[in-house]
């Protein structure tokens, strides 16, 4: 293109509109997905109240944390499948009206039953977020594409640190059903945005749906994520938790089987083997690790008391405040991620933002003697957090066919899924294993063994990302 013609192309009052329609569309996307991610942090400044919000026992009560965490993990790949074969935009709405309905049942119930139903509905919303990332492409021109879906990739994380605050804010100054009033006008504003700004772009493809590969897969993932999630309370050596993974891993085991002989798959399993595929997918599990250690490791070394002589007690909402700059780093570093891309390639930028996370985790060994520190450690980490989960759906995006785009991208936010339900386990059993004697309150140690866990963790995915081979033809 010469000069003469981007200037003319600069001119153009078409052109222009293309442009401002475009980021109209990306906002209302990444908004979109804030709003969604923000569900899986929703209720954490309330959870010691539930049992009693709730008339139940504390351990039936966490269920309301895990049911949205299970739900969310099965939601994305199948939300990407379907993406593929009936629209993009047709499952983000659908997604929009899940989550309506999960919230606005929440804020009407208080009893366990309908709470849980309503929380297991708003993790299956999350499916929109890989089903947008995937979209962008399709509606945003290519000089804005990179940009766009490291922006909407950021928002996983970034709906996630600001609802901590947030739903703080909310809960300590009123009812705590006015979270879930919040959630439902969210879902509002979500589904009309969606309908209304995003474009109806005829992307639906050929093909069936694998009713028994969705089945397999959400049986096999719940029964598994199960004794994960509840190892720590039920005990790592109970037949409950073994019982629990090993059903689930069998039944994945059965559920590839399965897969690998049907001629129109949920998940066609022989493009995640390719090995750029793969060795993403690997590395999004250590780099979700990596974001979920800190999410669970930072708030309770902030709001410990002091009289623990490491603790720096601070209430759940300072904690939820000094934690959210690092969310909005995430989003902040869009611009930046786009241009590592654009320079140097996808996996360098991957395995740059492994690196920055791994350093975080050491810097954080140093840094724990007062609120700003943790500040400074939290944003460092969000820095390496937001690049990673930029680049990680443009290395799929590039490696699979445009047919599959959105089932792969479901299935790499699956694997950061994945990723934050073993630091969940990882973290609380450490957390809850080196204590202070007789107290039953973590020590120093332990934080600064979680720190280094997550370095490890965080290390592995850059020298893995560093593997990944240039993709061939996506459409070979």
């Amino acid at each position: 293109m010469t000069d003469a013609t981007r200037t003319a192309d600069h001119a153009d009052p078409q052109v222009d509109q293309g442009r401002r329609a475009a980021m109209l569309t990306v906002a209302v996307l990444c908004f979109s997905g804030m709003s969604v991610a923000l569900m899986q942090t929703l209720v954490i400044p309330i959870q010691p109240e539930l049992p009693r919000f709730l008339d139940t026992t504390p351990a039936n009560a966490s269920w309301v944390v895990t049911a949205t965490l299970l739900a969310a993990a099965v939601a994305m790949p199948i939300a990407g499948r379907l993406a593929d074969l009936v629209g993009k935009q047709r499952v983000m709405v659908g997604s929009s009206v899940i989550l309506l309905a999960g919230s606005l049942l929440c804020a009407l119930s208080s009893s366990l039953a309908p709470v849980l139903t309503g929380r297991a509905l708003q993790g299956l919303a999350m499916g929109f977020i890989p089903v947008g990332i995937s979209l962008i492409r399709e509606v945003v021109p290519p000089a804005m594409a990179t940009t766009a879906v490291a922006a909407m990739s950021a928002t996983l994380g970034v709906g996630g640190a600001i609802g901590l605050p947030l739903s703080a804010w909310i809960a300590e100054s009123g009812d705590w059903h006015a979270l879930f009033w919040v959630a439902t006008g969210l879902a509002v504003a979500v589904g009309l945005g969606t309908w209304f700004l995003v474009p109806h772009v005829h992307d639906a493809h050929d093909g069936t749906f694998d009713v028994g590969g969705a089945l397999g897969l959400a049986v096999g993932l719940v029964a598994t994520l199960v004794g994960v999630t509840k190892g720590n309370d039920w005990g790592w050596a109970s037949g409950r938790t073994i019982g629990c993974v090993l059903a689930g891993v069998l039944v994945l085991l059965v559920w590839g089987w399965y897969e690998l002989r049907r001629t129109d798959p949920l998940c066609d399993l022989r493009v995640t083997v390719r090995r750029p595929v793969l060795l993403t997918n690997i590395a999004a599990v250590a780099i979700g690790f990596g974001m979920m250690a800190q999410a669970i490791v930072f708030p309770q070394l902030l709001e410990l008391p002091e009289s623990t002589g490491y603790g720096l007690e601070q209430s759940i909402l300072a904690a939820g405040l000094w934690m959210a700059p690092g969310g909005l780093m995430m989003l902040a570093l869009a611009p930046v991620s786009s241009w590592i891309m654009r320079t140097f390639g996808a996996k360098y930028a991957l395995a740059l933002g492994a690196f920055v996370l791994g350093g975080g985790y050491l810097l954080s060994f140093f840094l724990m003697n007062a609120p700003w520190e943790i500040l400074v450690a939290s944003i460092v980490c969000s820095a390496g957090v937001g690049i990673g989960y930029a680049a990680m759906p443009t290395l799929i995006m590039d490696a699979v066919p445009m047919t599959e785009a959105a089932s792969a991208v479901g299935i790499n936010a699956l694997m950061r899924s994945v990723g934050t339900t073993i630091a969940s386990a990882v973290m609380a059993a450490v957390l809850t294993g080196i204590t202070i004697a007789g107290t039953g309150v973590p020590s120093e140690g332990a934080f600064k063994v979680c720190f280094l866990v997550a370095t490890l963790a965080a290390v592995v995915g850059g020298l893995l990302a560093l593997t990944i081979p240039r993709s061939e033809s996506a459409s070979a």
